[in-house]
């Protein structure tokens, strides 16, 4: 693994002309299994293990073999942990929500 810095670019409201915003720091990493497939990853951050593991796992999905047990177990757990993550975001922020409404007096 290797770590670097990527230009990020955005654009005004979705549709204006493309403009610099600044850098990030990056990890990539390659890997090739002794069967022959070859994973990548590109990860935001220094992580250089979290890059490597990333590769290992797209290069372990790529195999026929393998892919269902990437996908039962890897793949699902994570998918499942970002959900009820997603979930208690949700709730935790449905609880701060206000309505706002107007009170009627009887008056014209």
């Amino acid at each position: 693994p290797e770590t670097g810095l990527v230009t990020l670019r955005g654009r005004i409201g979705g549709g204006g002309a493309p403009f610099n915003v600044g850098e990030a720091t990056v990890t990539r990493a390659t890997v090739r299994l002794p069967s022959g497939q070859v994973g990548h990853c590109y990860a935001l951050g220094r992580d250089k293990q979290k890059a490597k593991l990333a590769a290992i796992a797209d290069a372990l999905w790529q195999d026929p073999a393998r892919r269902n047990e990437v996908e039962t177990g890897l793949i699902a757990p994570l998918r499942s942990a970002l959900t009820a993550a997603h979930e208690k975001r949700r709730a935790e922020t449905a609880a701060t929500k206000v309505d706002f409404f107007t009170m009627v007096r009887g008056e014209d």
